[in-house]
């Protein structure tokens, strides 16, 4: 088992699985491209904030980087919410509604932001729509998490649910990936000047598109709740089913569990993957803007390539040893990273110390989404797995870069790399003293009572 969570009862409802490897894969693979583009909708605001800020903010404001980050930040307080809301909602009534309902908010979203005016021509009306916009991204996310996570932990076979669900991350920081992309794209055709004009706009229109696409791929998806769960809490005769009191008094232990094995994860991947590749696009502004763009590039594409081994290596050697690798590894390296990385000049020692954070941080994205799902029993996992996620990315993930960006300013780097150390090391307590390598969990038990059906 994953953790100290007991074996799950006989009585429990079981989520249906797929009957084969090949409909596992399938279901794997749709239920990733919408994680992609939801992510790549998260991810292009980030990755362009240095274009648009004048576009929203005034040139002449001196706090006009703190105040893009901030509301970056502030997304992630309506992750929680979102969390509750499509958690409750697909342990009712199916993750695959769920999901299609969260990809058609991220798209109405992109749109709106790509087609706002300038704080030029309506003034603090920019920033408030930016806003009101991202906001609404962020309590889509906050759904998209959990029941994506909860959707390809289901979907995947038993013996292979460590690298088939390593997919969600793999798509997770696909979209990060595409974001980067589309700006060197538009580096080899634009200038500077023209990106933040308008290329920006073109990044978050291209978002919504996608999204549209995403929302047909998503209604041929296999669900992986029973329909007689569903049913069940049609009828009104499921009321634990995505009830808070159920998870507040009943997977209390789970939920507390799930919110510290996030913790510590969440803050070193906004740090090594947000935090650093903007530390790179620092040290090659200017002349060198392109040879940046592509370490970073090149950097999380590793990343992403790097999320199968790491399920894979799970299904052999058990999903502590992973989490516990990255635990050991991130309290001893993100002091190097943070401190050394800004002042590289040098390409290859740049992309060597970010891919090496990497490294690292696979121990702990590759099998997030399955340990998460493992600790909770079918008719609250979405809502566990989304709202213990998004509680801890909340306090600790979103605030990375805004905290970054105020001790850079602050000249307090040190105890940013301090605080983030004290997180990943709490985290690791729990990896090592409440976690078990392997053993029974909810997923497994089910998987056998669905074979003892047949």
């Amino acid at each position: 088992m994953s953790s100290s969570t007991p074996a799950a009862p006989a009585a429990a409802s079981v989520a249906a699985a797929p009957g084969s490897l090949r409909r596992s894969v399938s279901n794997t693979l749709k239920g990733s491209a919408g994680n992609l583009v939801e992510w790549y909708d998260v991810y292009v605001y980030s990755v362009f904030a240095a274009y648009f800020e004048s576009q929203f903010f005034s040139p002449e404001d001196k706090n006009a980087t703190i105040f893009v980050w901030a509301i970056f930040a502030m997304t992630f307080l309506m992750r929680p919410i979102g969390a509750w809301y499509f958690g409750r909602f697909a342990d009712r009534y199916g993750r695959r509604l769920a999901l299609t309902v969260s990809v058609t908010l991220m798209a109405g979203c992109s749109f709106v932001i790509a087609v706002t005016p300038t704080v030029g021509t309506i003034g603090v009306a920019a920033p408030a729509i930016l806003l009101l916009a991202r906001l609404v991204q962020g309590f889509a996310t906050g759904g998209e998490y959990g029941t994506s996570a909860t959707y390809m932990s289901e979907a995947a076979i038993p013996g292979r649910r460590g690298f088939l669900s390593s997919f969600h991350y793999v798509t997770l920081v696909g979209g990060h990936v595409l974001a980067q992309l589309t700006l060197l794209v538009m580096l080899q055709f634009l200038d500077v000047s023209q990106i933040s004009a308008w290329g920006w706009r073109v990044a978050f229109g291209l978002g919504g598109i996608a999204a549209i696409v995403v929302f047909w791929l998503r209604r041929t998806m296999d669900e992986s709740l029973e329909s007689g769960s569903i049913e069940a809490a049609r009828r009104g005769g499921a009321q634990a089913s995505g009830s808070l009191r159920e998870l507040f008094v009943r997977q209390w232990r789970p939920l507390l569990l799930c919110f510290l094995i996030t913790a510590g994860g969440t803050v070193a991947f906004y740090t090594y993957s947000v935090n650093g590749p903007k530390m790179i696009q620092a040290a090659f502004a200017g002349d060198d803007v392109m040879t940046g763009t592509i370490i970073n590039l090149v950097a999380l594409t590793m990343l992403m390539v790097m999320q199968p081994v790491g399920g894979w290596l799970s299904d052999l050697v058990g999903r502590k040893s992973l989490l516990v690798f990255f635990g050991i590894g991130g309290v001893l390296y993100t002091w190097f990273l943070v401190l050394a990385l800004p002042r590289q000049t040098d390409w290859l020692a740049a992309f060597a110390i970010l891919t090496l954070g990497f490294v690292i941080l696979t121990g702990y994205t590759s099998i997030n989404a399955v340990v998460k799902a493992e600790l909770f029993p079918t008719h609250v996992r979405a809502l566990g797995v989304g709202l213990g996620y998004a509680l801890a990315n909340s306090a600790f993930g979103g605030t990375a870069p805004l905290l970054y960006q105020a001790a850079l300013r602050a000249d307090r780097v040190v105890a940013f790399v301090v605080y983030a150390t004290i997180v990943i090391a709490v985290s690791l307590f729990v990896y090592v003293f409440f976690l078990r390598n392997k053993g029974a969990n909810w997923l497994d038990d089910e998987a056998a009572m669905r074979a003892r059906r047949r």
